[in-house]
């Protein structure tokens, strides 16, 4: 399994060879490092443990852990194969290179956070009638409960207004459209959840 973290850029538009254009998400990815090989003979599963990104200080725990491997911001683990993991060791560099233009691939990453957001916005609710009485129910969300439902009481799981974003999106099906490895970029067709600098996962 192919996997790489990076982080978001900006979004974009770039021309094909037959001058198709393609808007694309512009990822600044890896070099990612091997900071652990878990076995399922250790832990009882078989992932790589990969660091990106650089901080100034680390905690005693996690720099006793990374040792003198790097002042990582991120550390996120992928599942792999019993067979994979034999092609690594601890130190080793991940690179974009691992990608190809054409490649499909899934990204997940934390979405924008919107704040308090009403039904309309986070629902997509239709809001009450404009006119015939009404005076302000434009966007309210209308009844919640009521003997008919449930006893009169709110129904567990009912859509209400609340906070909006900062959820975990993955993304399945994007195509990489071009693969920079001087700059450790990775151009990516279509929108990838996140604000800029967002951390964002790939596995191709």
């Amino acid at each position: 399994m192919k996997f790489i973290l990076g982080t978001k850029v900006e979004m974009t538009e770039i021309f094909d060879e037959e001058g198709r254009v393609h808007p694309v998400t512009v990822l600044r990815t890896g070099p990612c490092t091997v900071t652990q090989i878990k076995t399922t003979e250790k832990e009882g599963y078989d992932a790589l443990q990969l660091g990106y990104g650089e901080k100034k200080k680390l905690n005693k725990p996690i720099k006793g852990h990374v040792k003198d491997l790097g002042n990582f911001r991120y550390m996120r683990e992928v599942r792999v194969s019993p067979e994979e993991t034999k092609n690594f060791k601890v130190g080793d560099k991940v690179e974009v290179a691992l990608f190809s233009a054409g490649d499909k691939v899934m990204v997940s990453g934390v979405s924008k956070g919107k704040g308090f957001q009403g039904v309309v916005k986070r629902h997509g609710f239709g809001g009450g009638p404009r006119t015939h009485g009404q005076k302000h129910s434009e966007r309210e969300a209308g009844a919640i409960g009521g003997g008919g439902r449930a006893g009169g009481r709110v129904v567990k799981g009912i859509r209400m207004a609340g906070r909006m974003g900062g959820d975990r999106i993955t993304v399945k099906n994007l195509t990489v459209i071009k693969v920079d490895s001087e700059r450790n970029q990775m151009y990516i067709e279509g929108a990838v959840p996140g604000r800029r600098g967002t951390l964002i996962e790939i596995r191709g």
